[in-house]
């Protein structure tokens, strides 16, 4: 575990991307950490600080991962790139024993269950989380909540049109909790028919959810509950990614004092 008297080196994949700028710009800004890397393809070799608005780091984008961790003695990763770059990168991450810190959704089970083996063997922490909005972990307790009591249910989940895995983790996990607080279930009339493929969603536990990709939204998400005479909808919306930042250095912190993998930031806070 960091010791409390000196920085966490952190280091940042997908440095440049939409979420990797606000990442980096929140290691910058807290005093708890200390940027000792930005991976990204593009622009490598320039001051980062530079690149993303601020004053110079001192950080000069690199292009290899596993060279920037090993050069940069980091002991943080975080990781906001895509489902097929995430997986190479914590798997380096962990060869070398750097804490991986991710908000990629779209990962298989089978790479969570092994990061966890791996973690565990090394002695060490990571932290998985579908969102890192403090809000939307809540919107994601309070529907589990509603759920005992109003099991008839939908999910329906709004993001930017360059996502790339639908349905997103957020309401994936949203599910996975609800189905811990109620029995499986078919919704619906048992002869309903879709006239259209997909008209119905996605099933998940006899739960449906729906998926929007379009430009202009961020990471939206409202759970709507039926009952009878009444319904009841939970809402979230990020309008911004500054809305991520506190949880995800909430993570980055709280990630150096764990053993093994934790999935979800709802894990980490009271």
């Amino acid at each position: 575990m960091a010791n409390s008297d000196r920085q966490i080196r952190v280091a940042v994949a997908g440095a440049l991307g939409k979420m990797g700028r606000e990442v980096v710009k929140t290691v910058m800004a807290d005093p708890a950490f200390q940027l000792v890397a930005a991976i990204d393809p593009s622009s490598v070799g320039q001051d980062i600080g530079s690149l993303i608005g601020t004053e110079e780091a001192g950080v000069f984008v690199a292009n290899s991962l596993a060279e920037a961790l090993l050069q940069s003695s980091a002991e943080v990763l975080i990781d906001f790139t895509t489902p097929n770059v995430v997986t190479q990168n914590v798997y380096i991450a962990l060869e070398y024993g750097v804490r991986p810190v991710v908000g990629t959704t779209g990962i298989k089970q089978e790479d969570l269950q092994a990061w966890d083996r791996i973690l565990k063997e090394k002695q060490i922490g990571g932290v998985v989380a579908p969102n890192f909005a403090i809000g939307a972990i809540l919107m994601m307790k309070f529907s589990a909540m509603a759920a005992k009591y109003m099991p008839h249910v939908e999910i329906i989940e709004l993001h930017h049109d360059q996502k790339l895995d639908a349905p997103s983790g957020t309401a994936v996990k949203t599910a996975e909790m609800i189905a811990k607080e109620r029995a499986r279930m078919q919704q619906g009339h048992p002869a309903e028919e879709e006239k259209l493929q997909g008209a119905r969603g996605a099933d998940f536990e006899g739960m449906k959810i729906h998926s929007v990709r379009l430009p202009g939204y961020v990471a939206h998400q409202e759970v709507l509950f039926g009952g009878v005479g009444q319904t009841l909808v939970i809402r979230h919306d990020s309008i911004s990614r500054e809305s991520f930042m506190p949880g995800v250095a909430l993570a980055a912190k709280k990630v150096t004092g764990i053993t093994g993998l934790v999935y979800g930031l709802e894990n980490l806070i009271d």
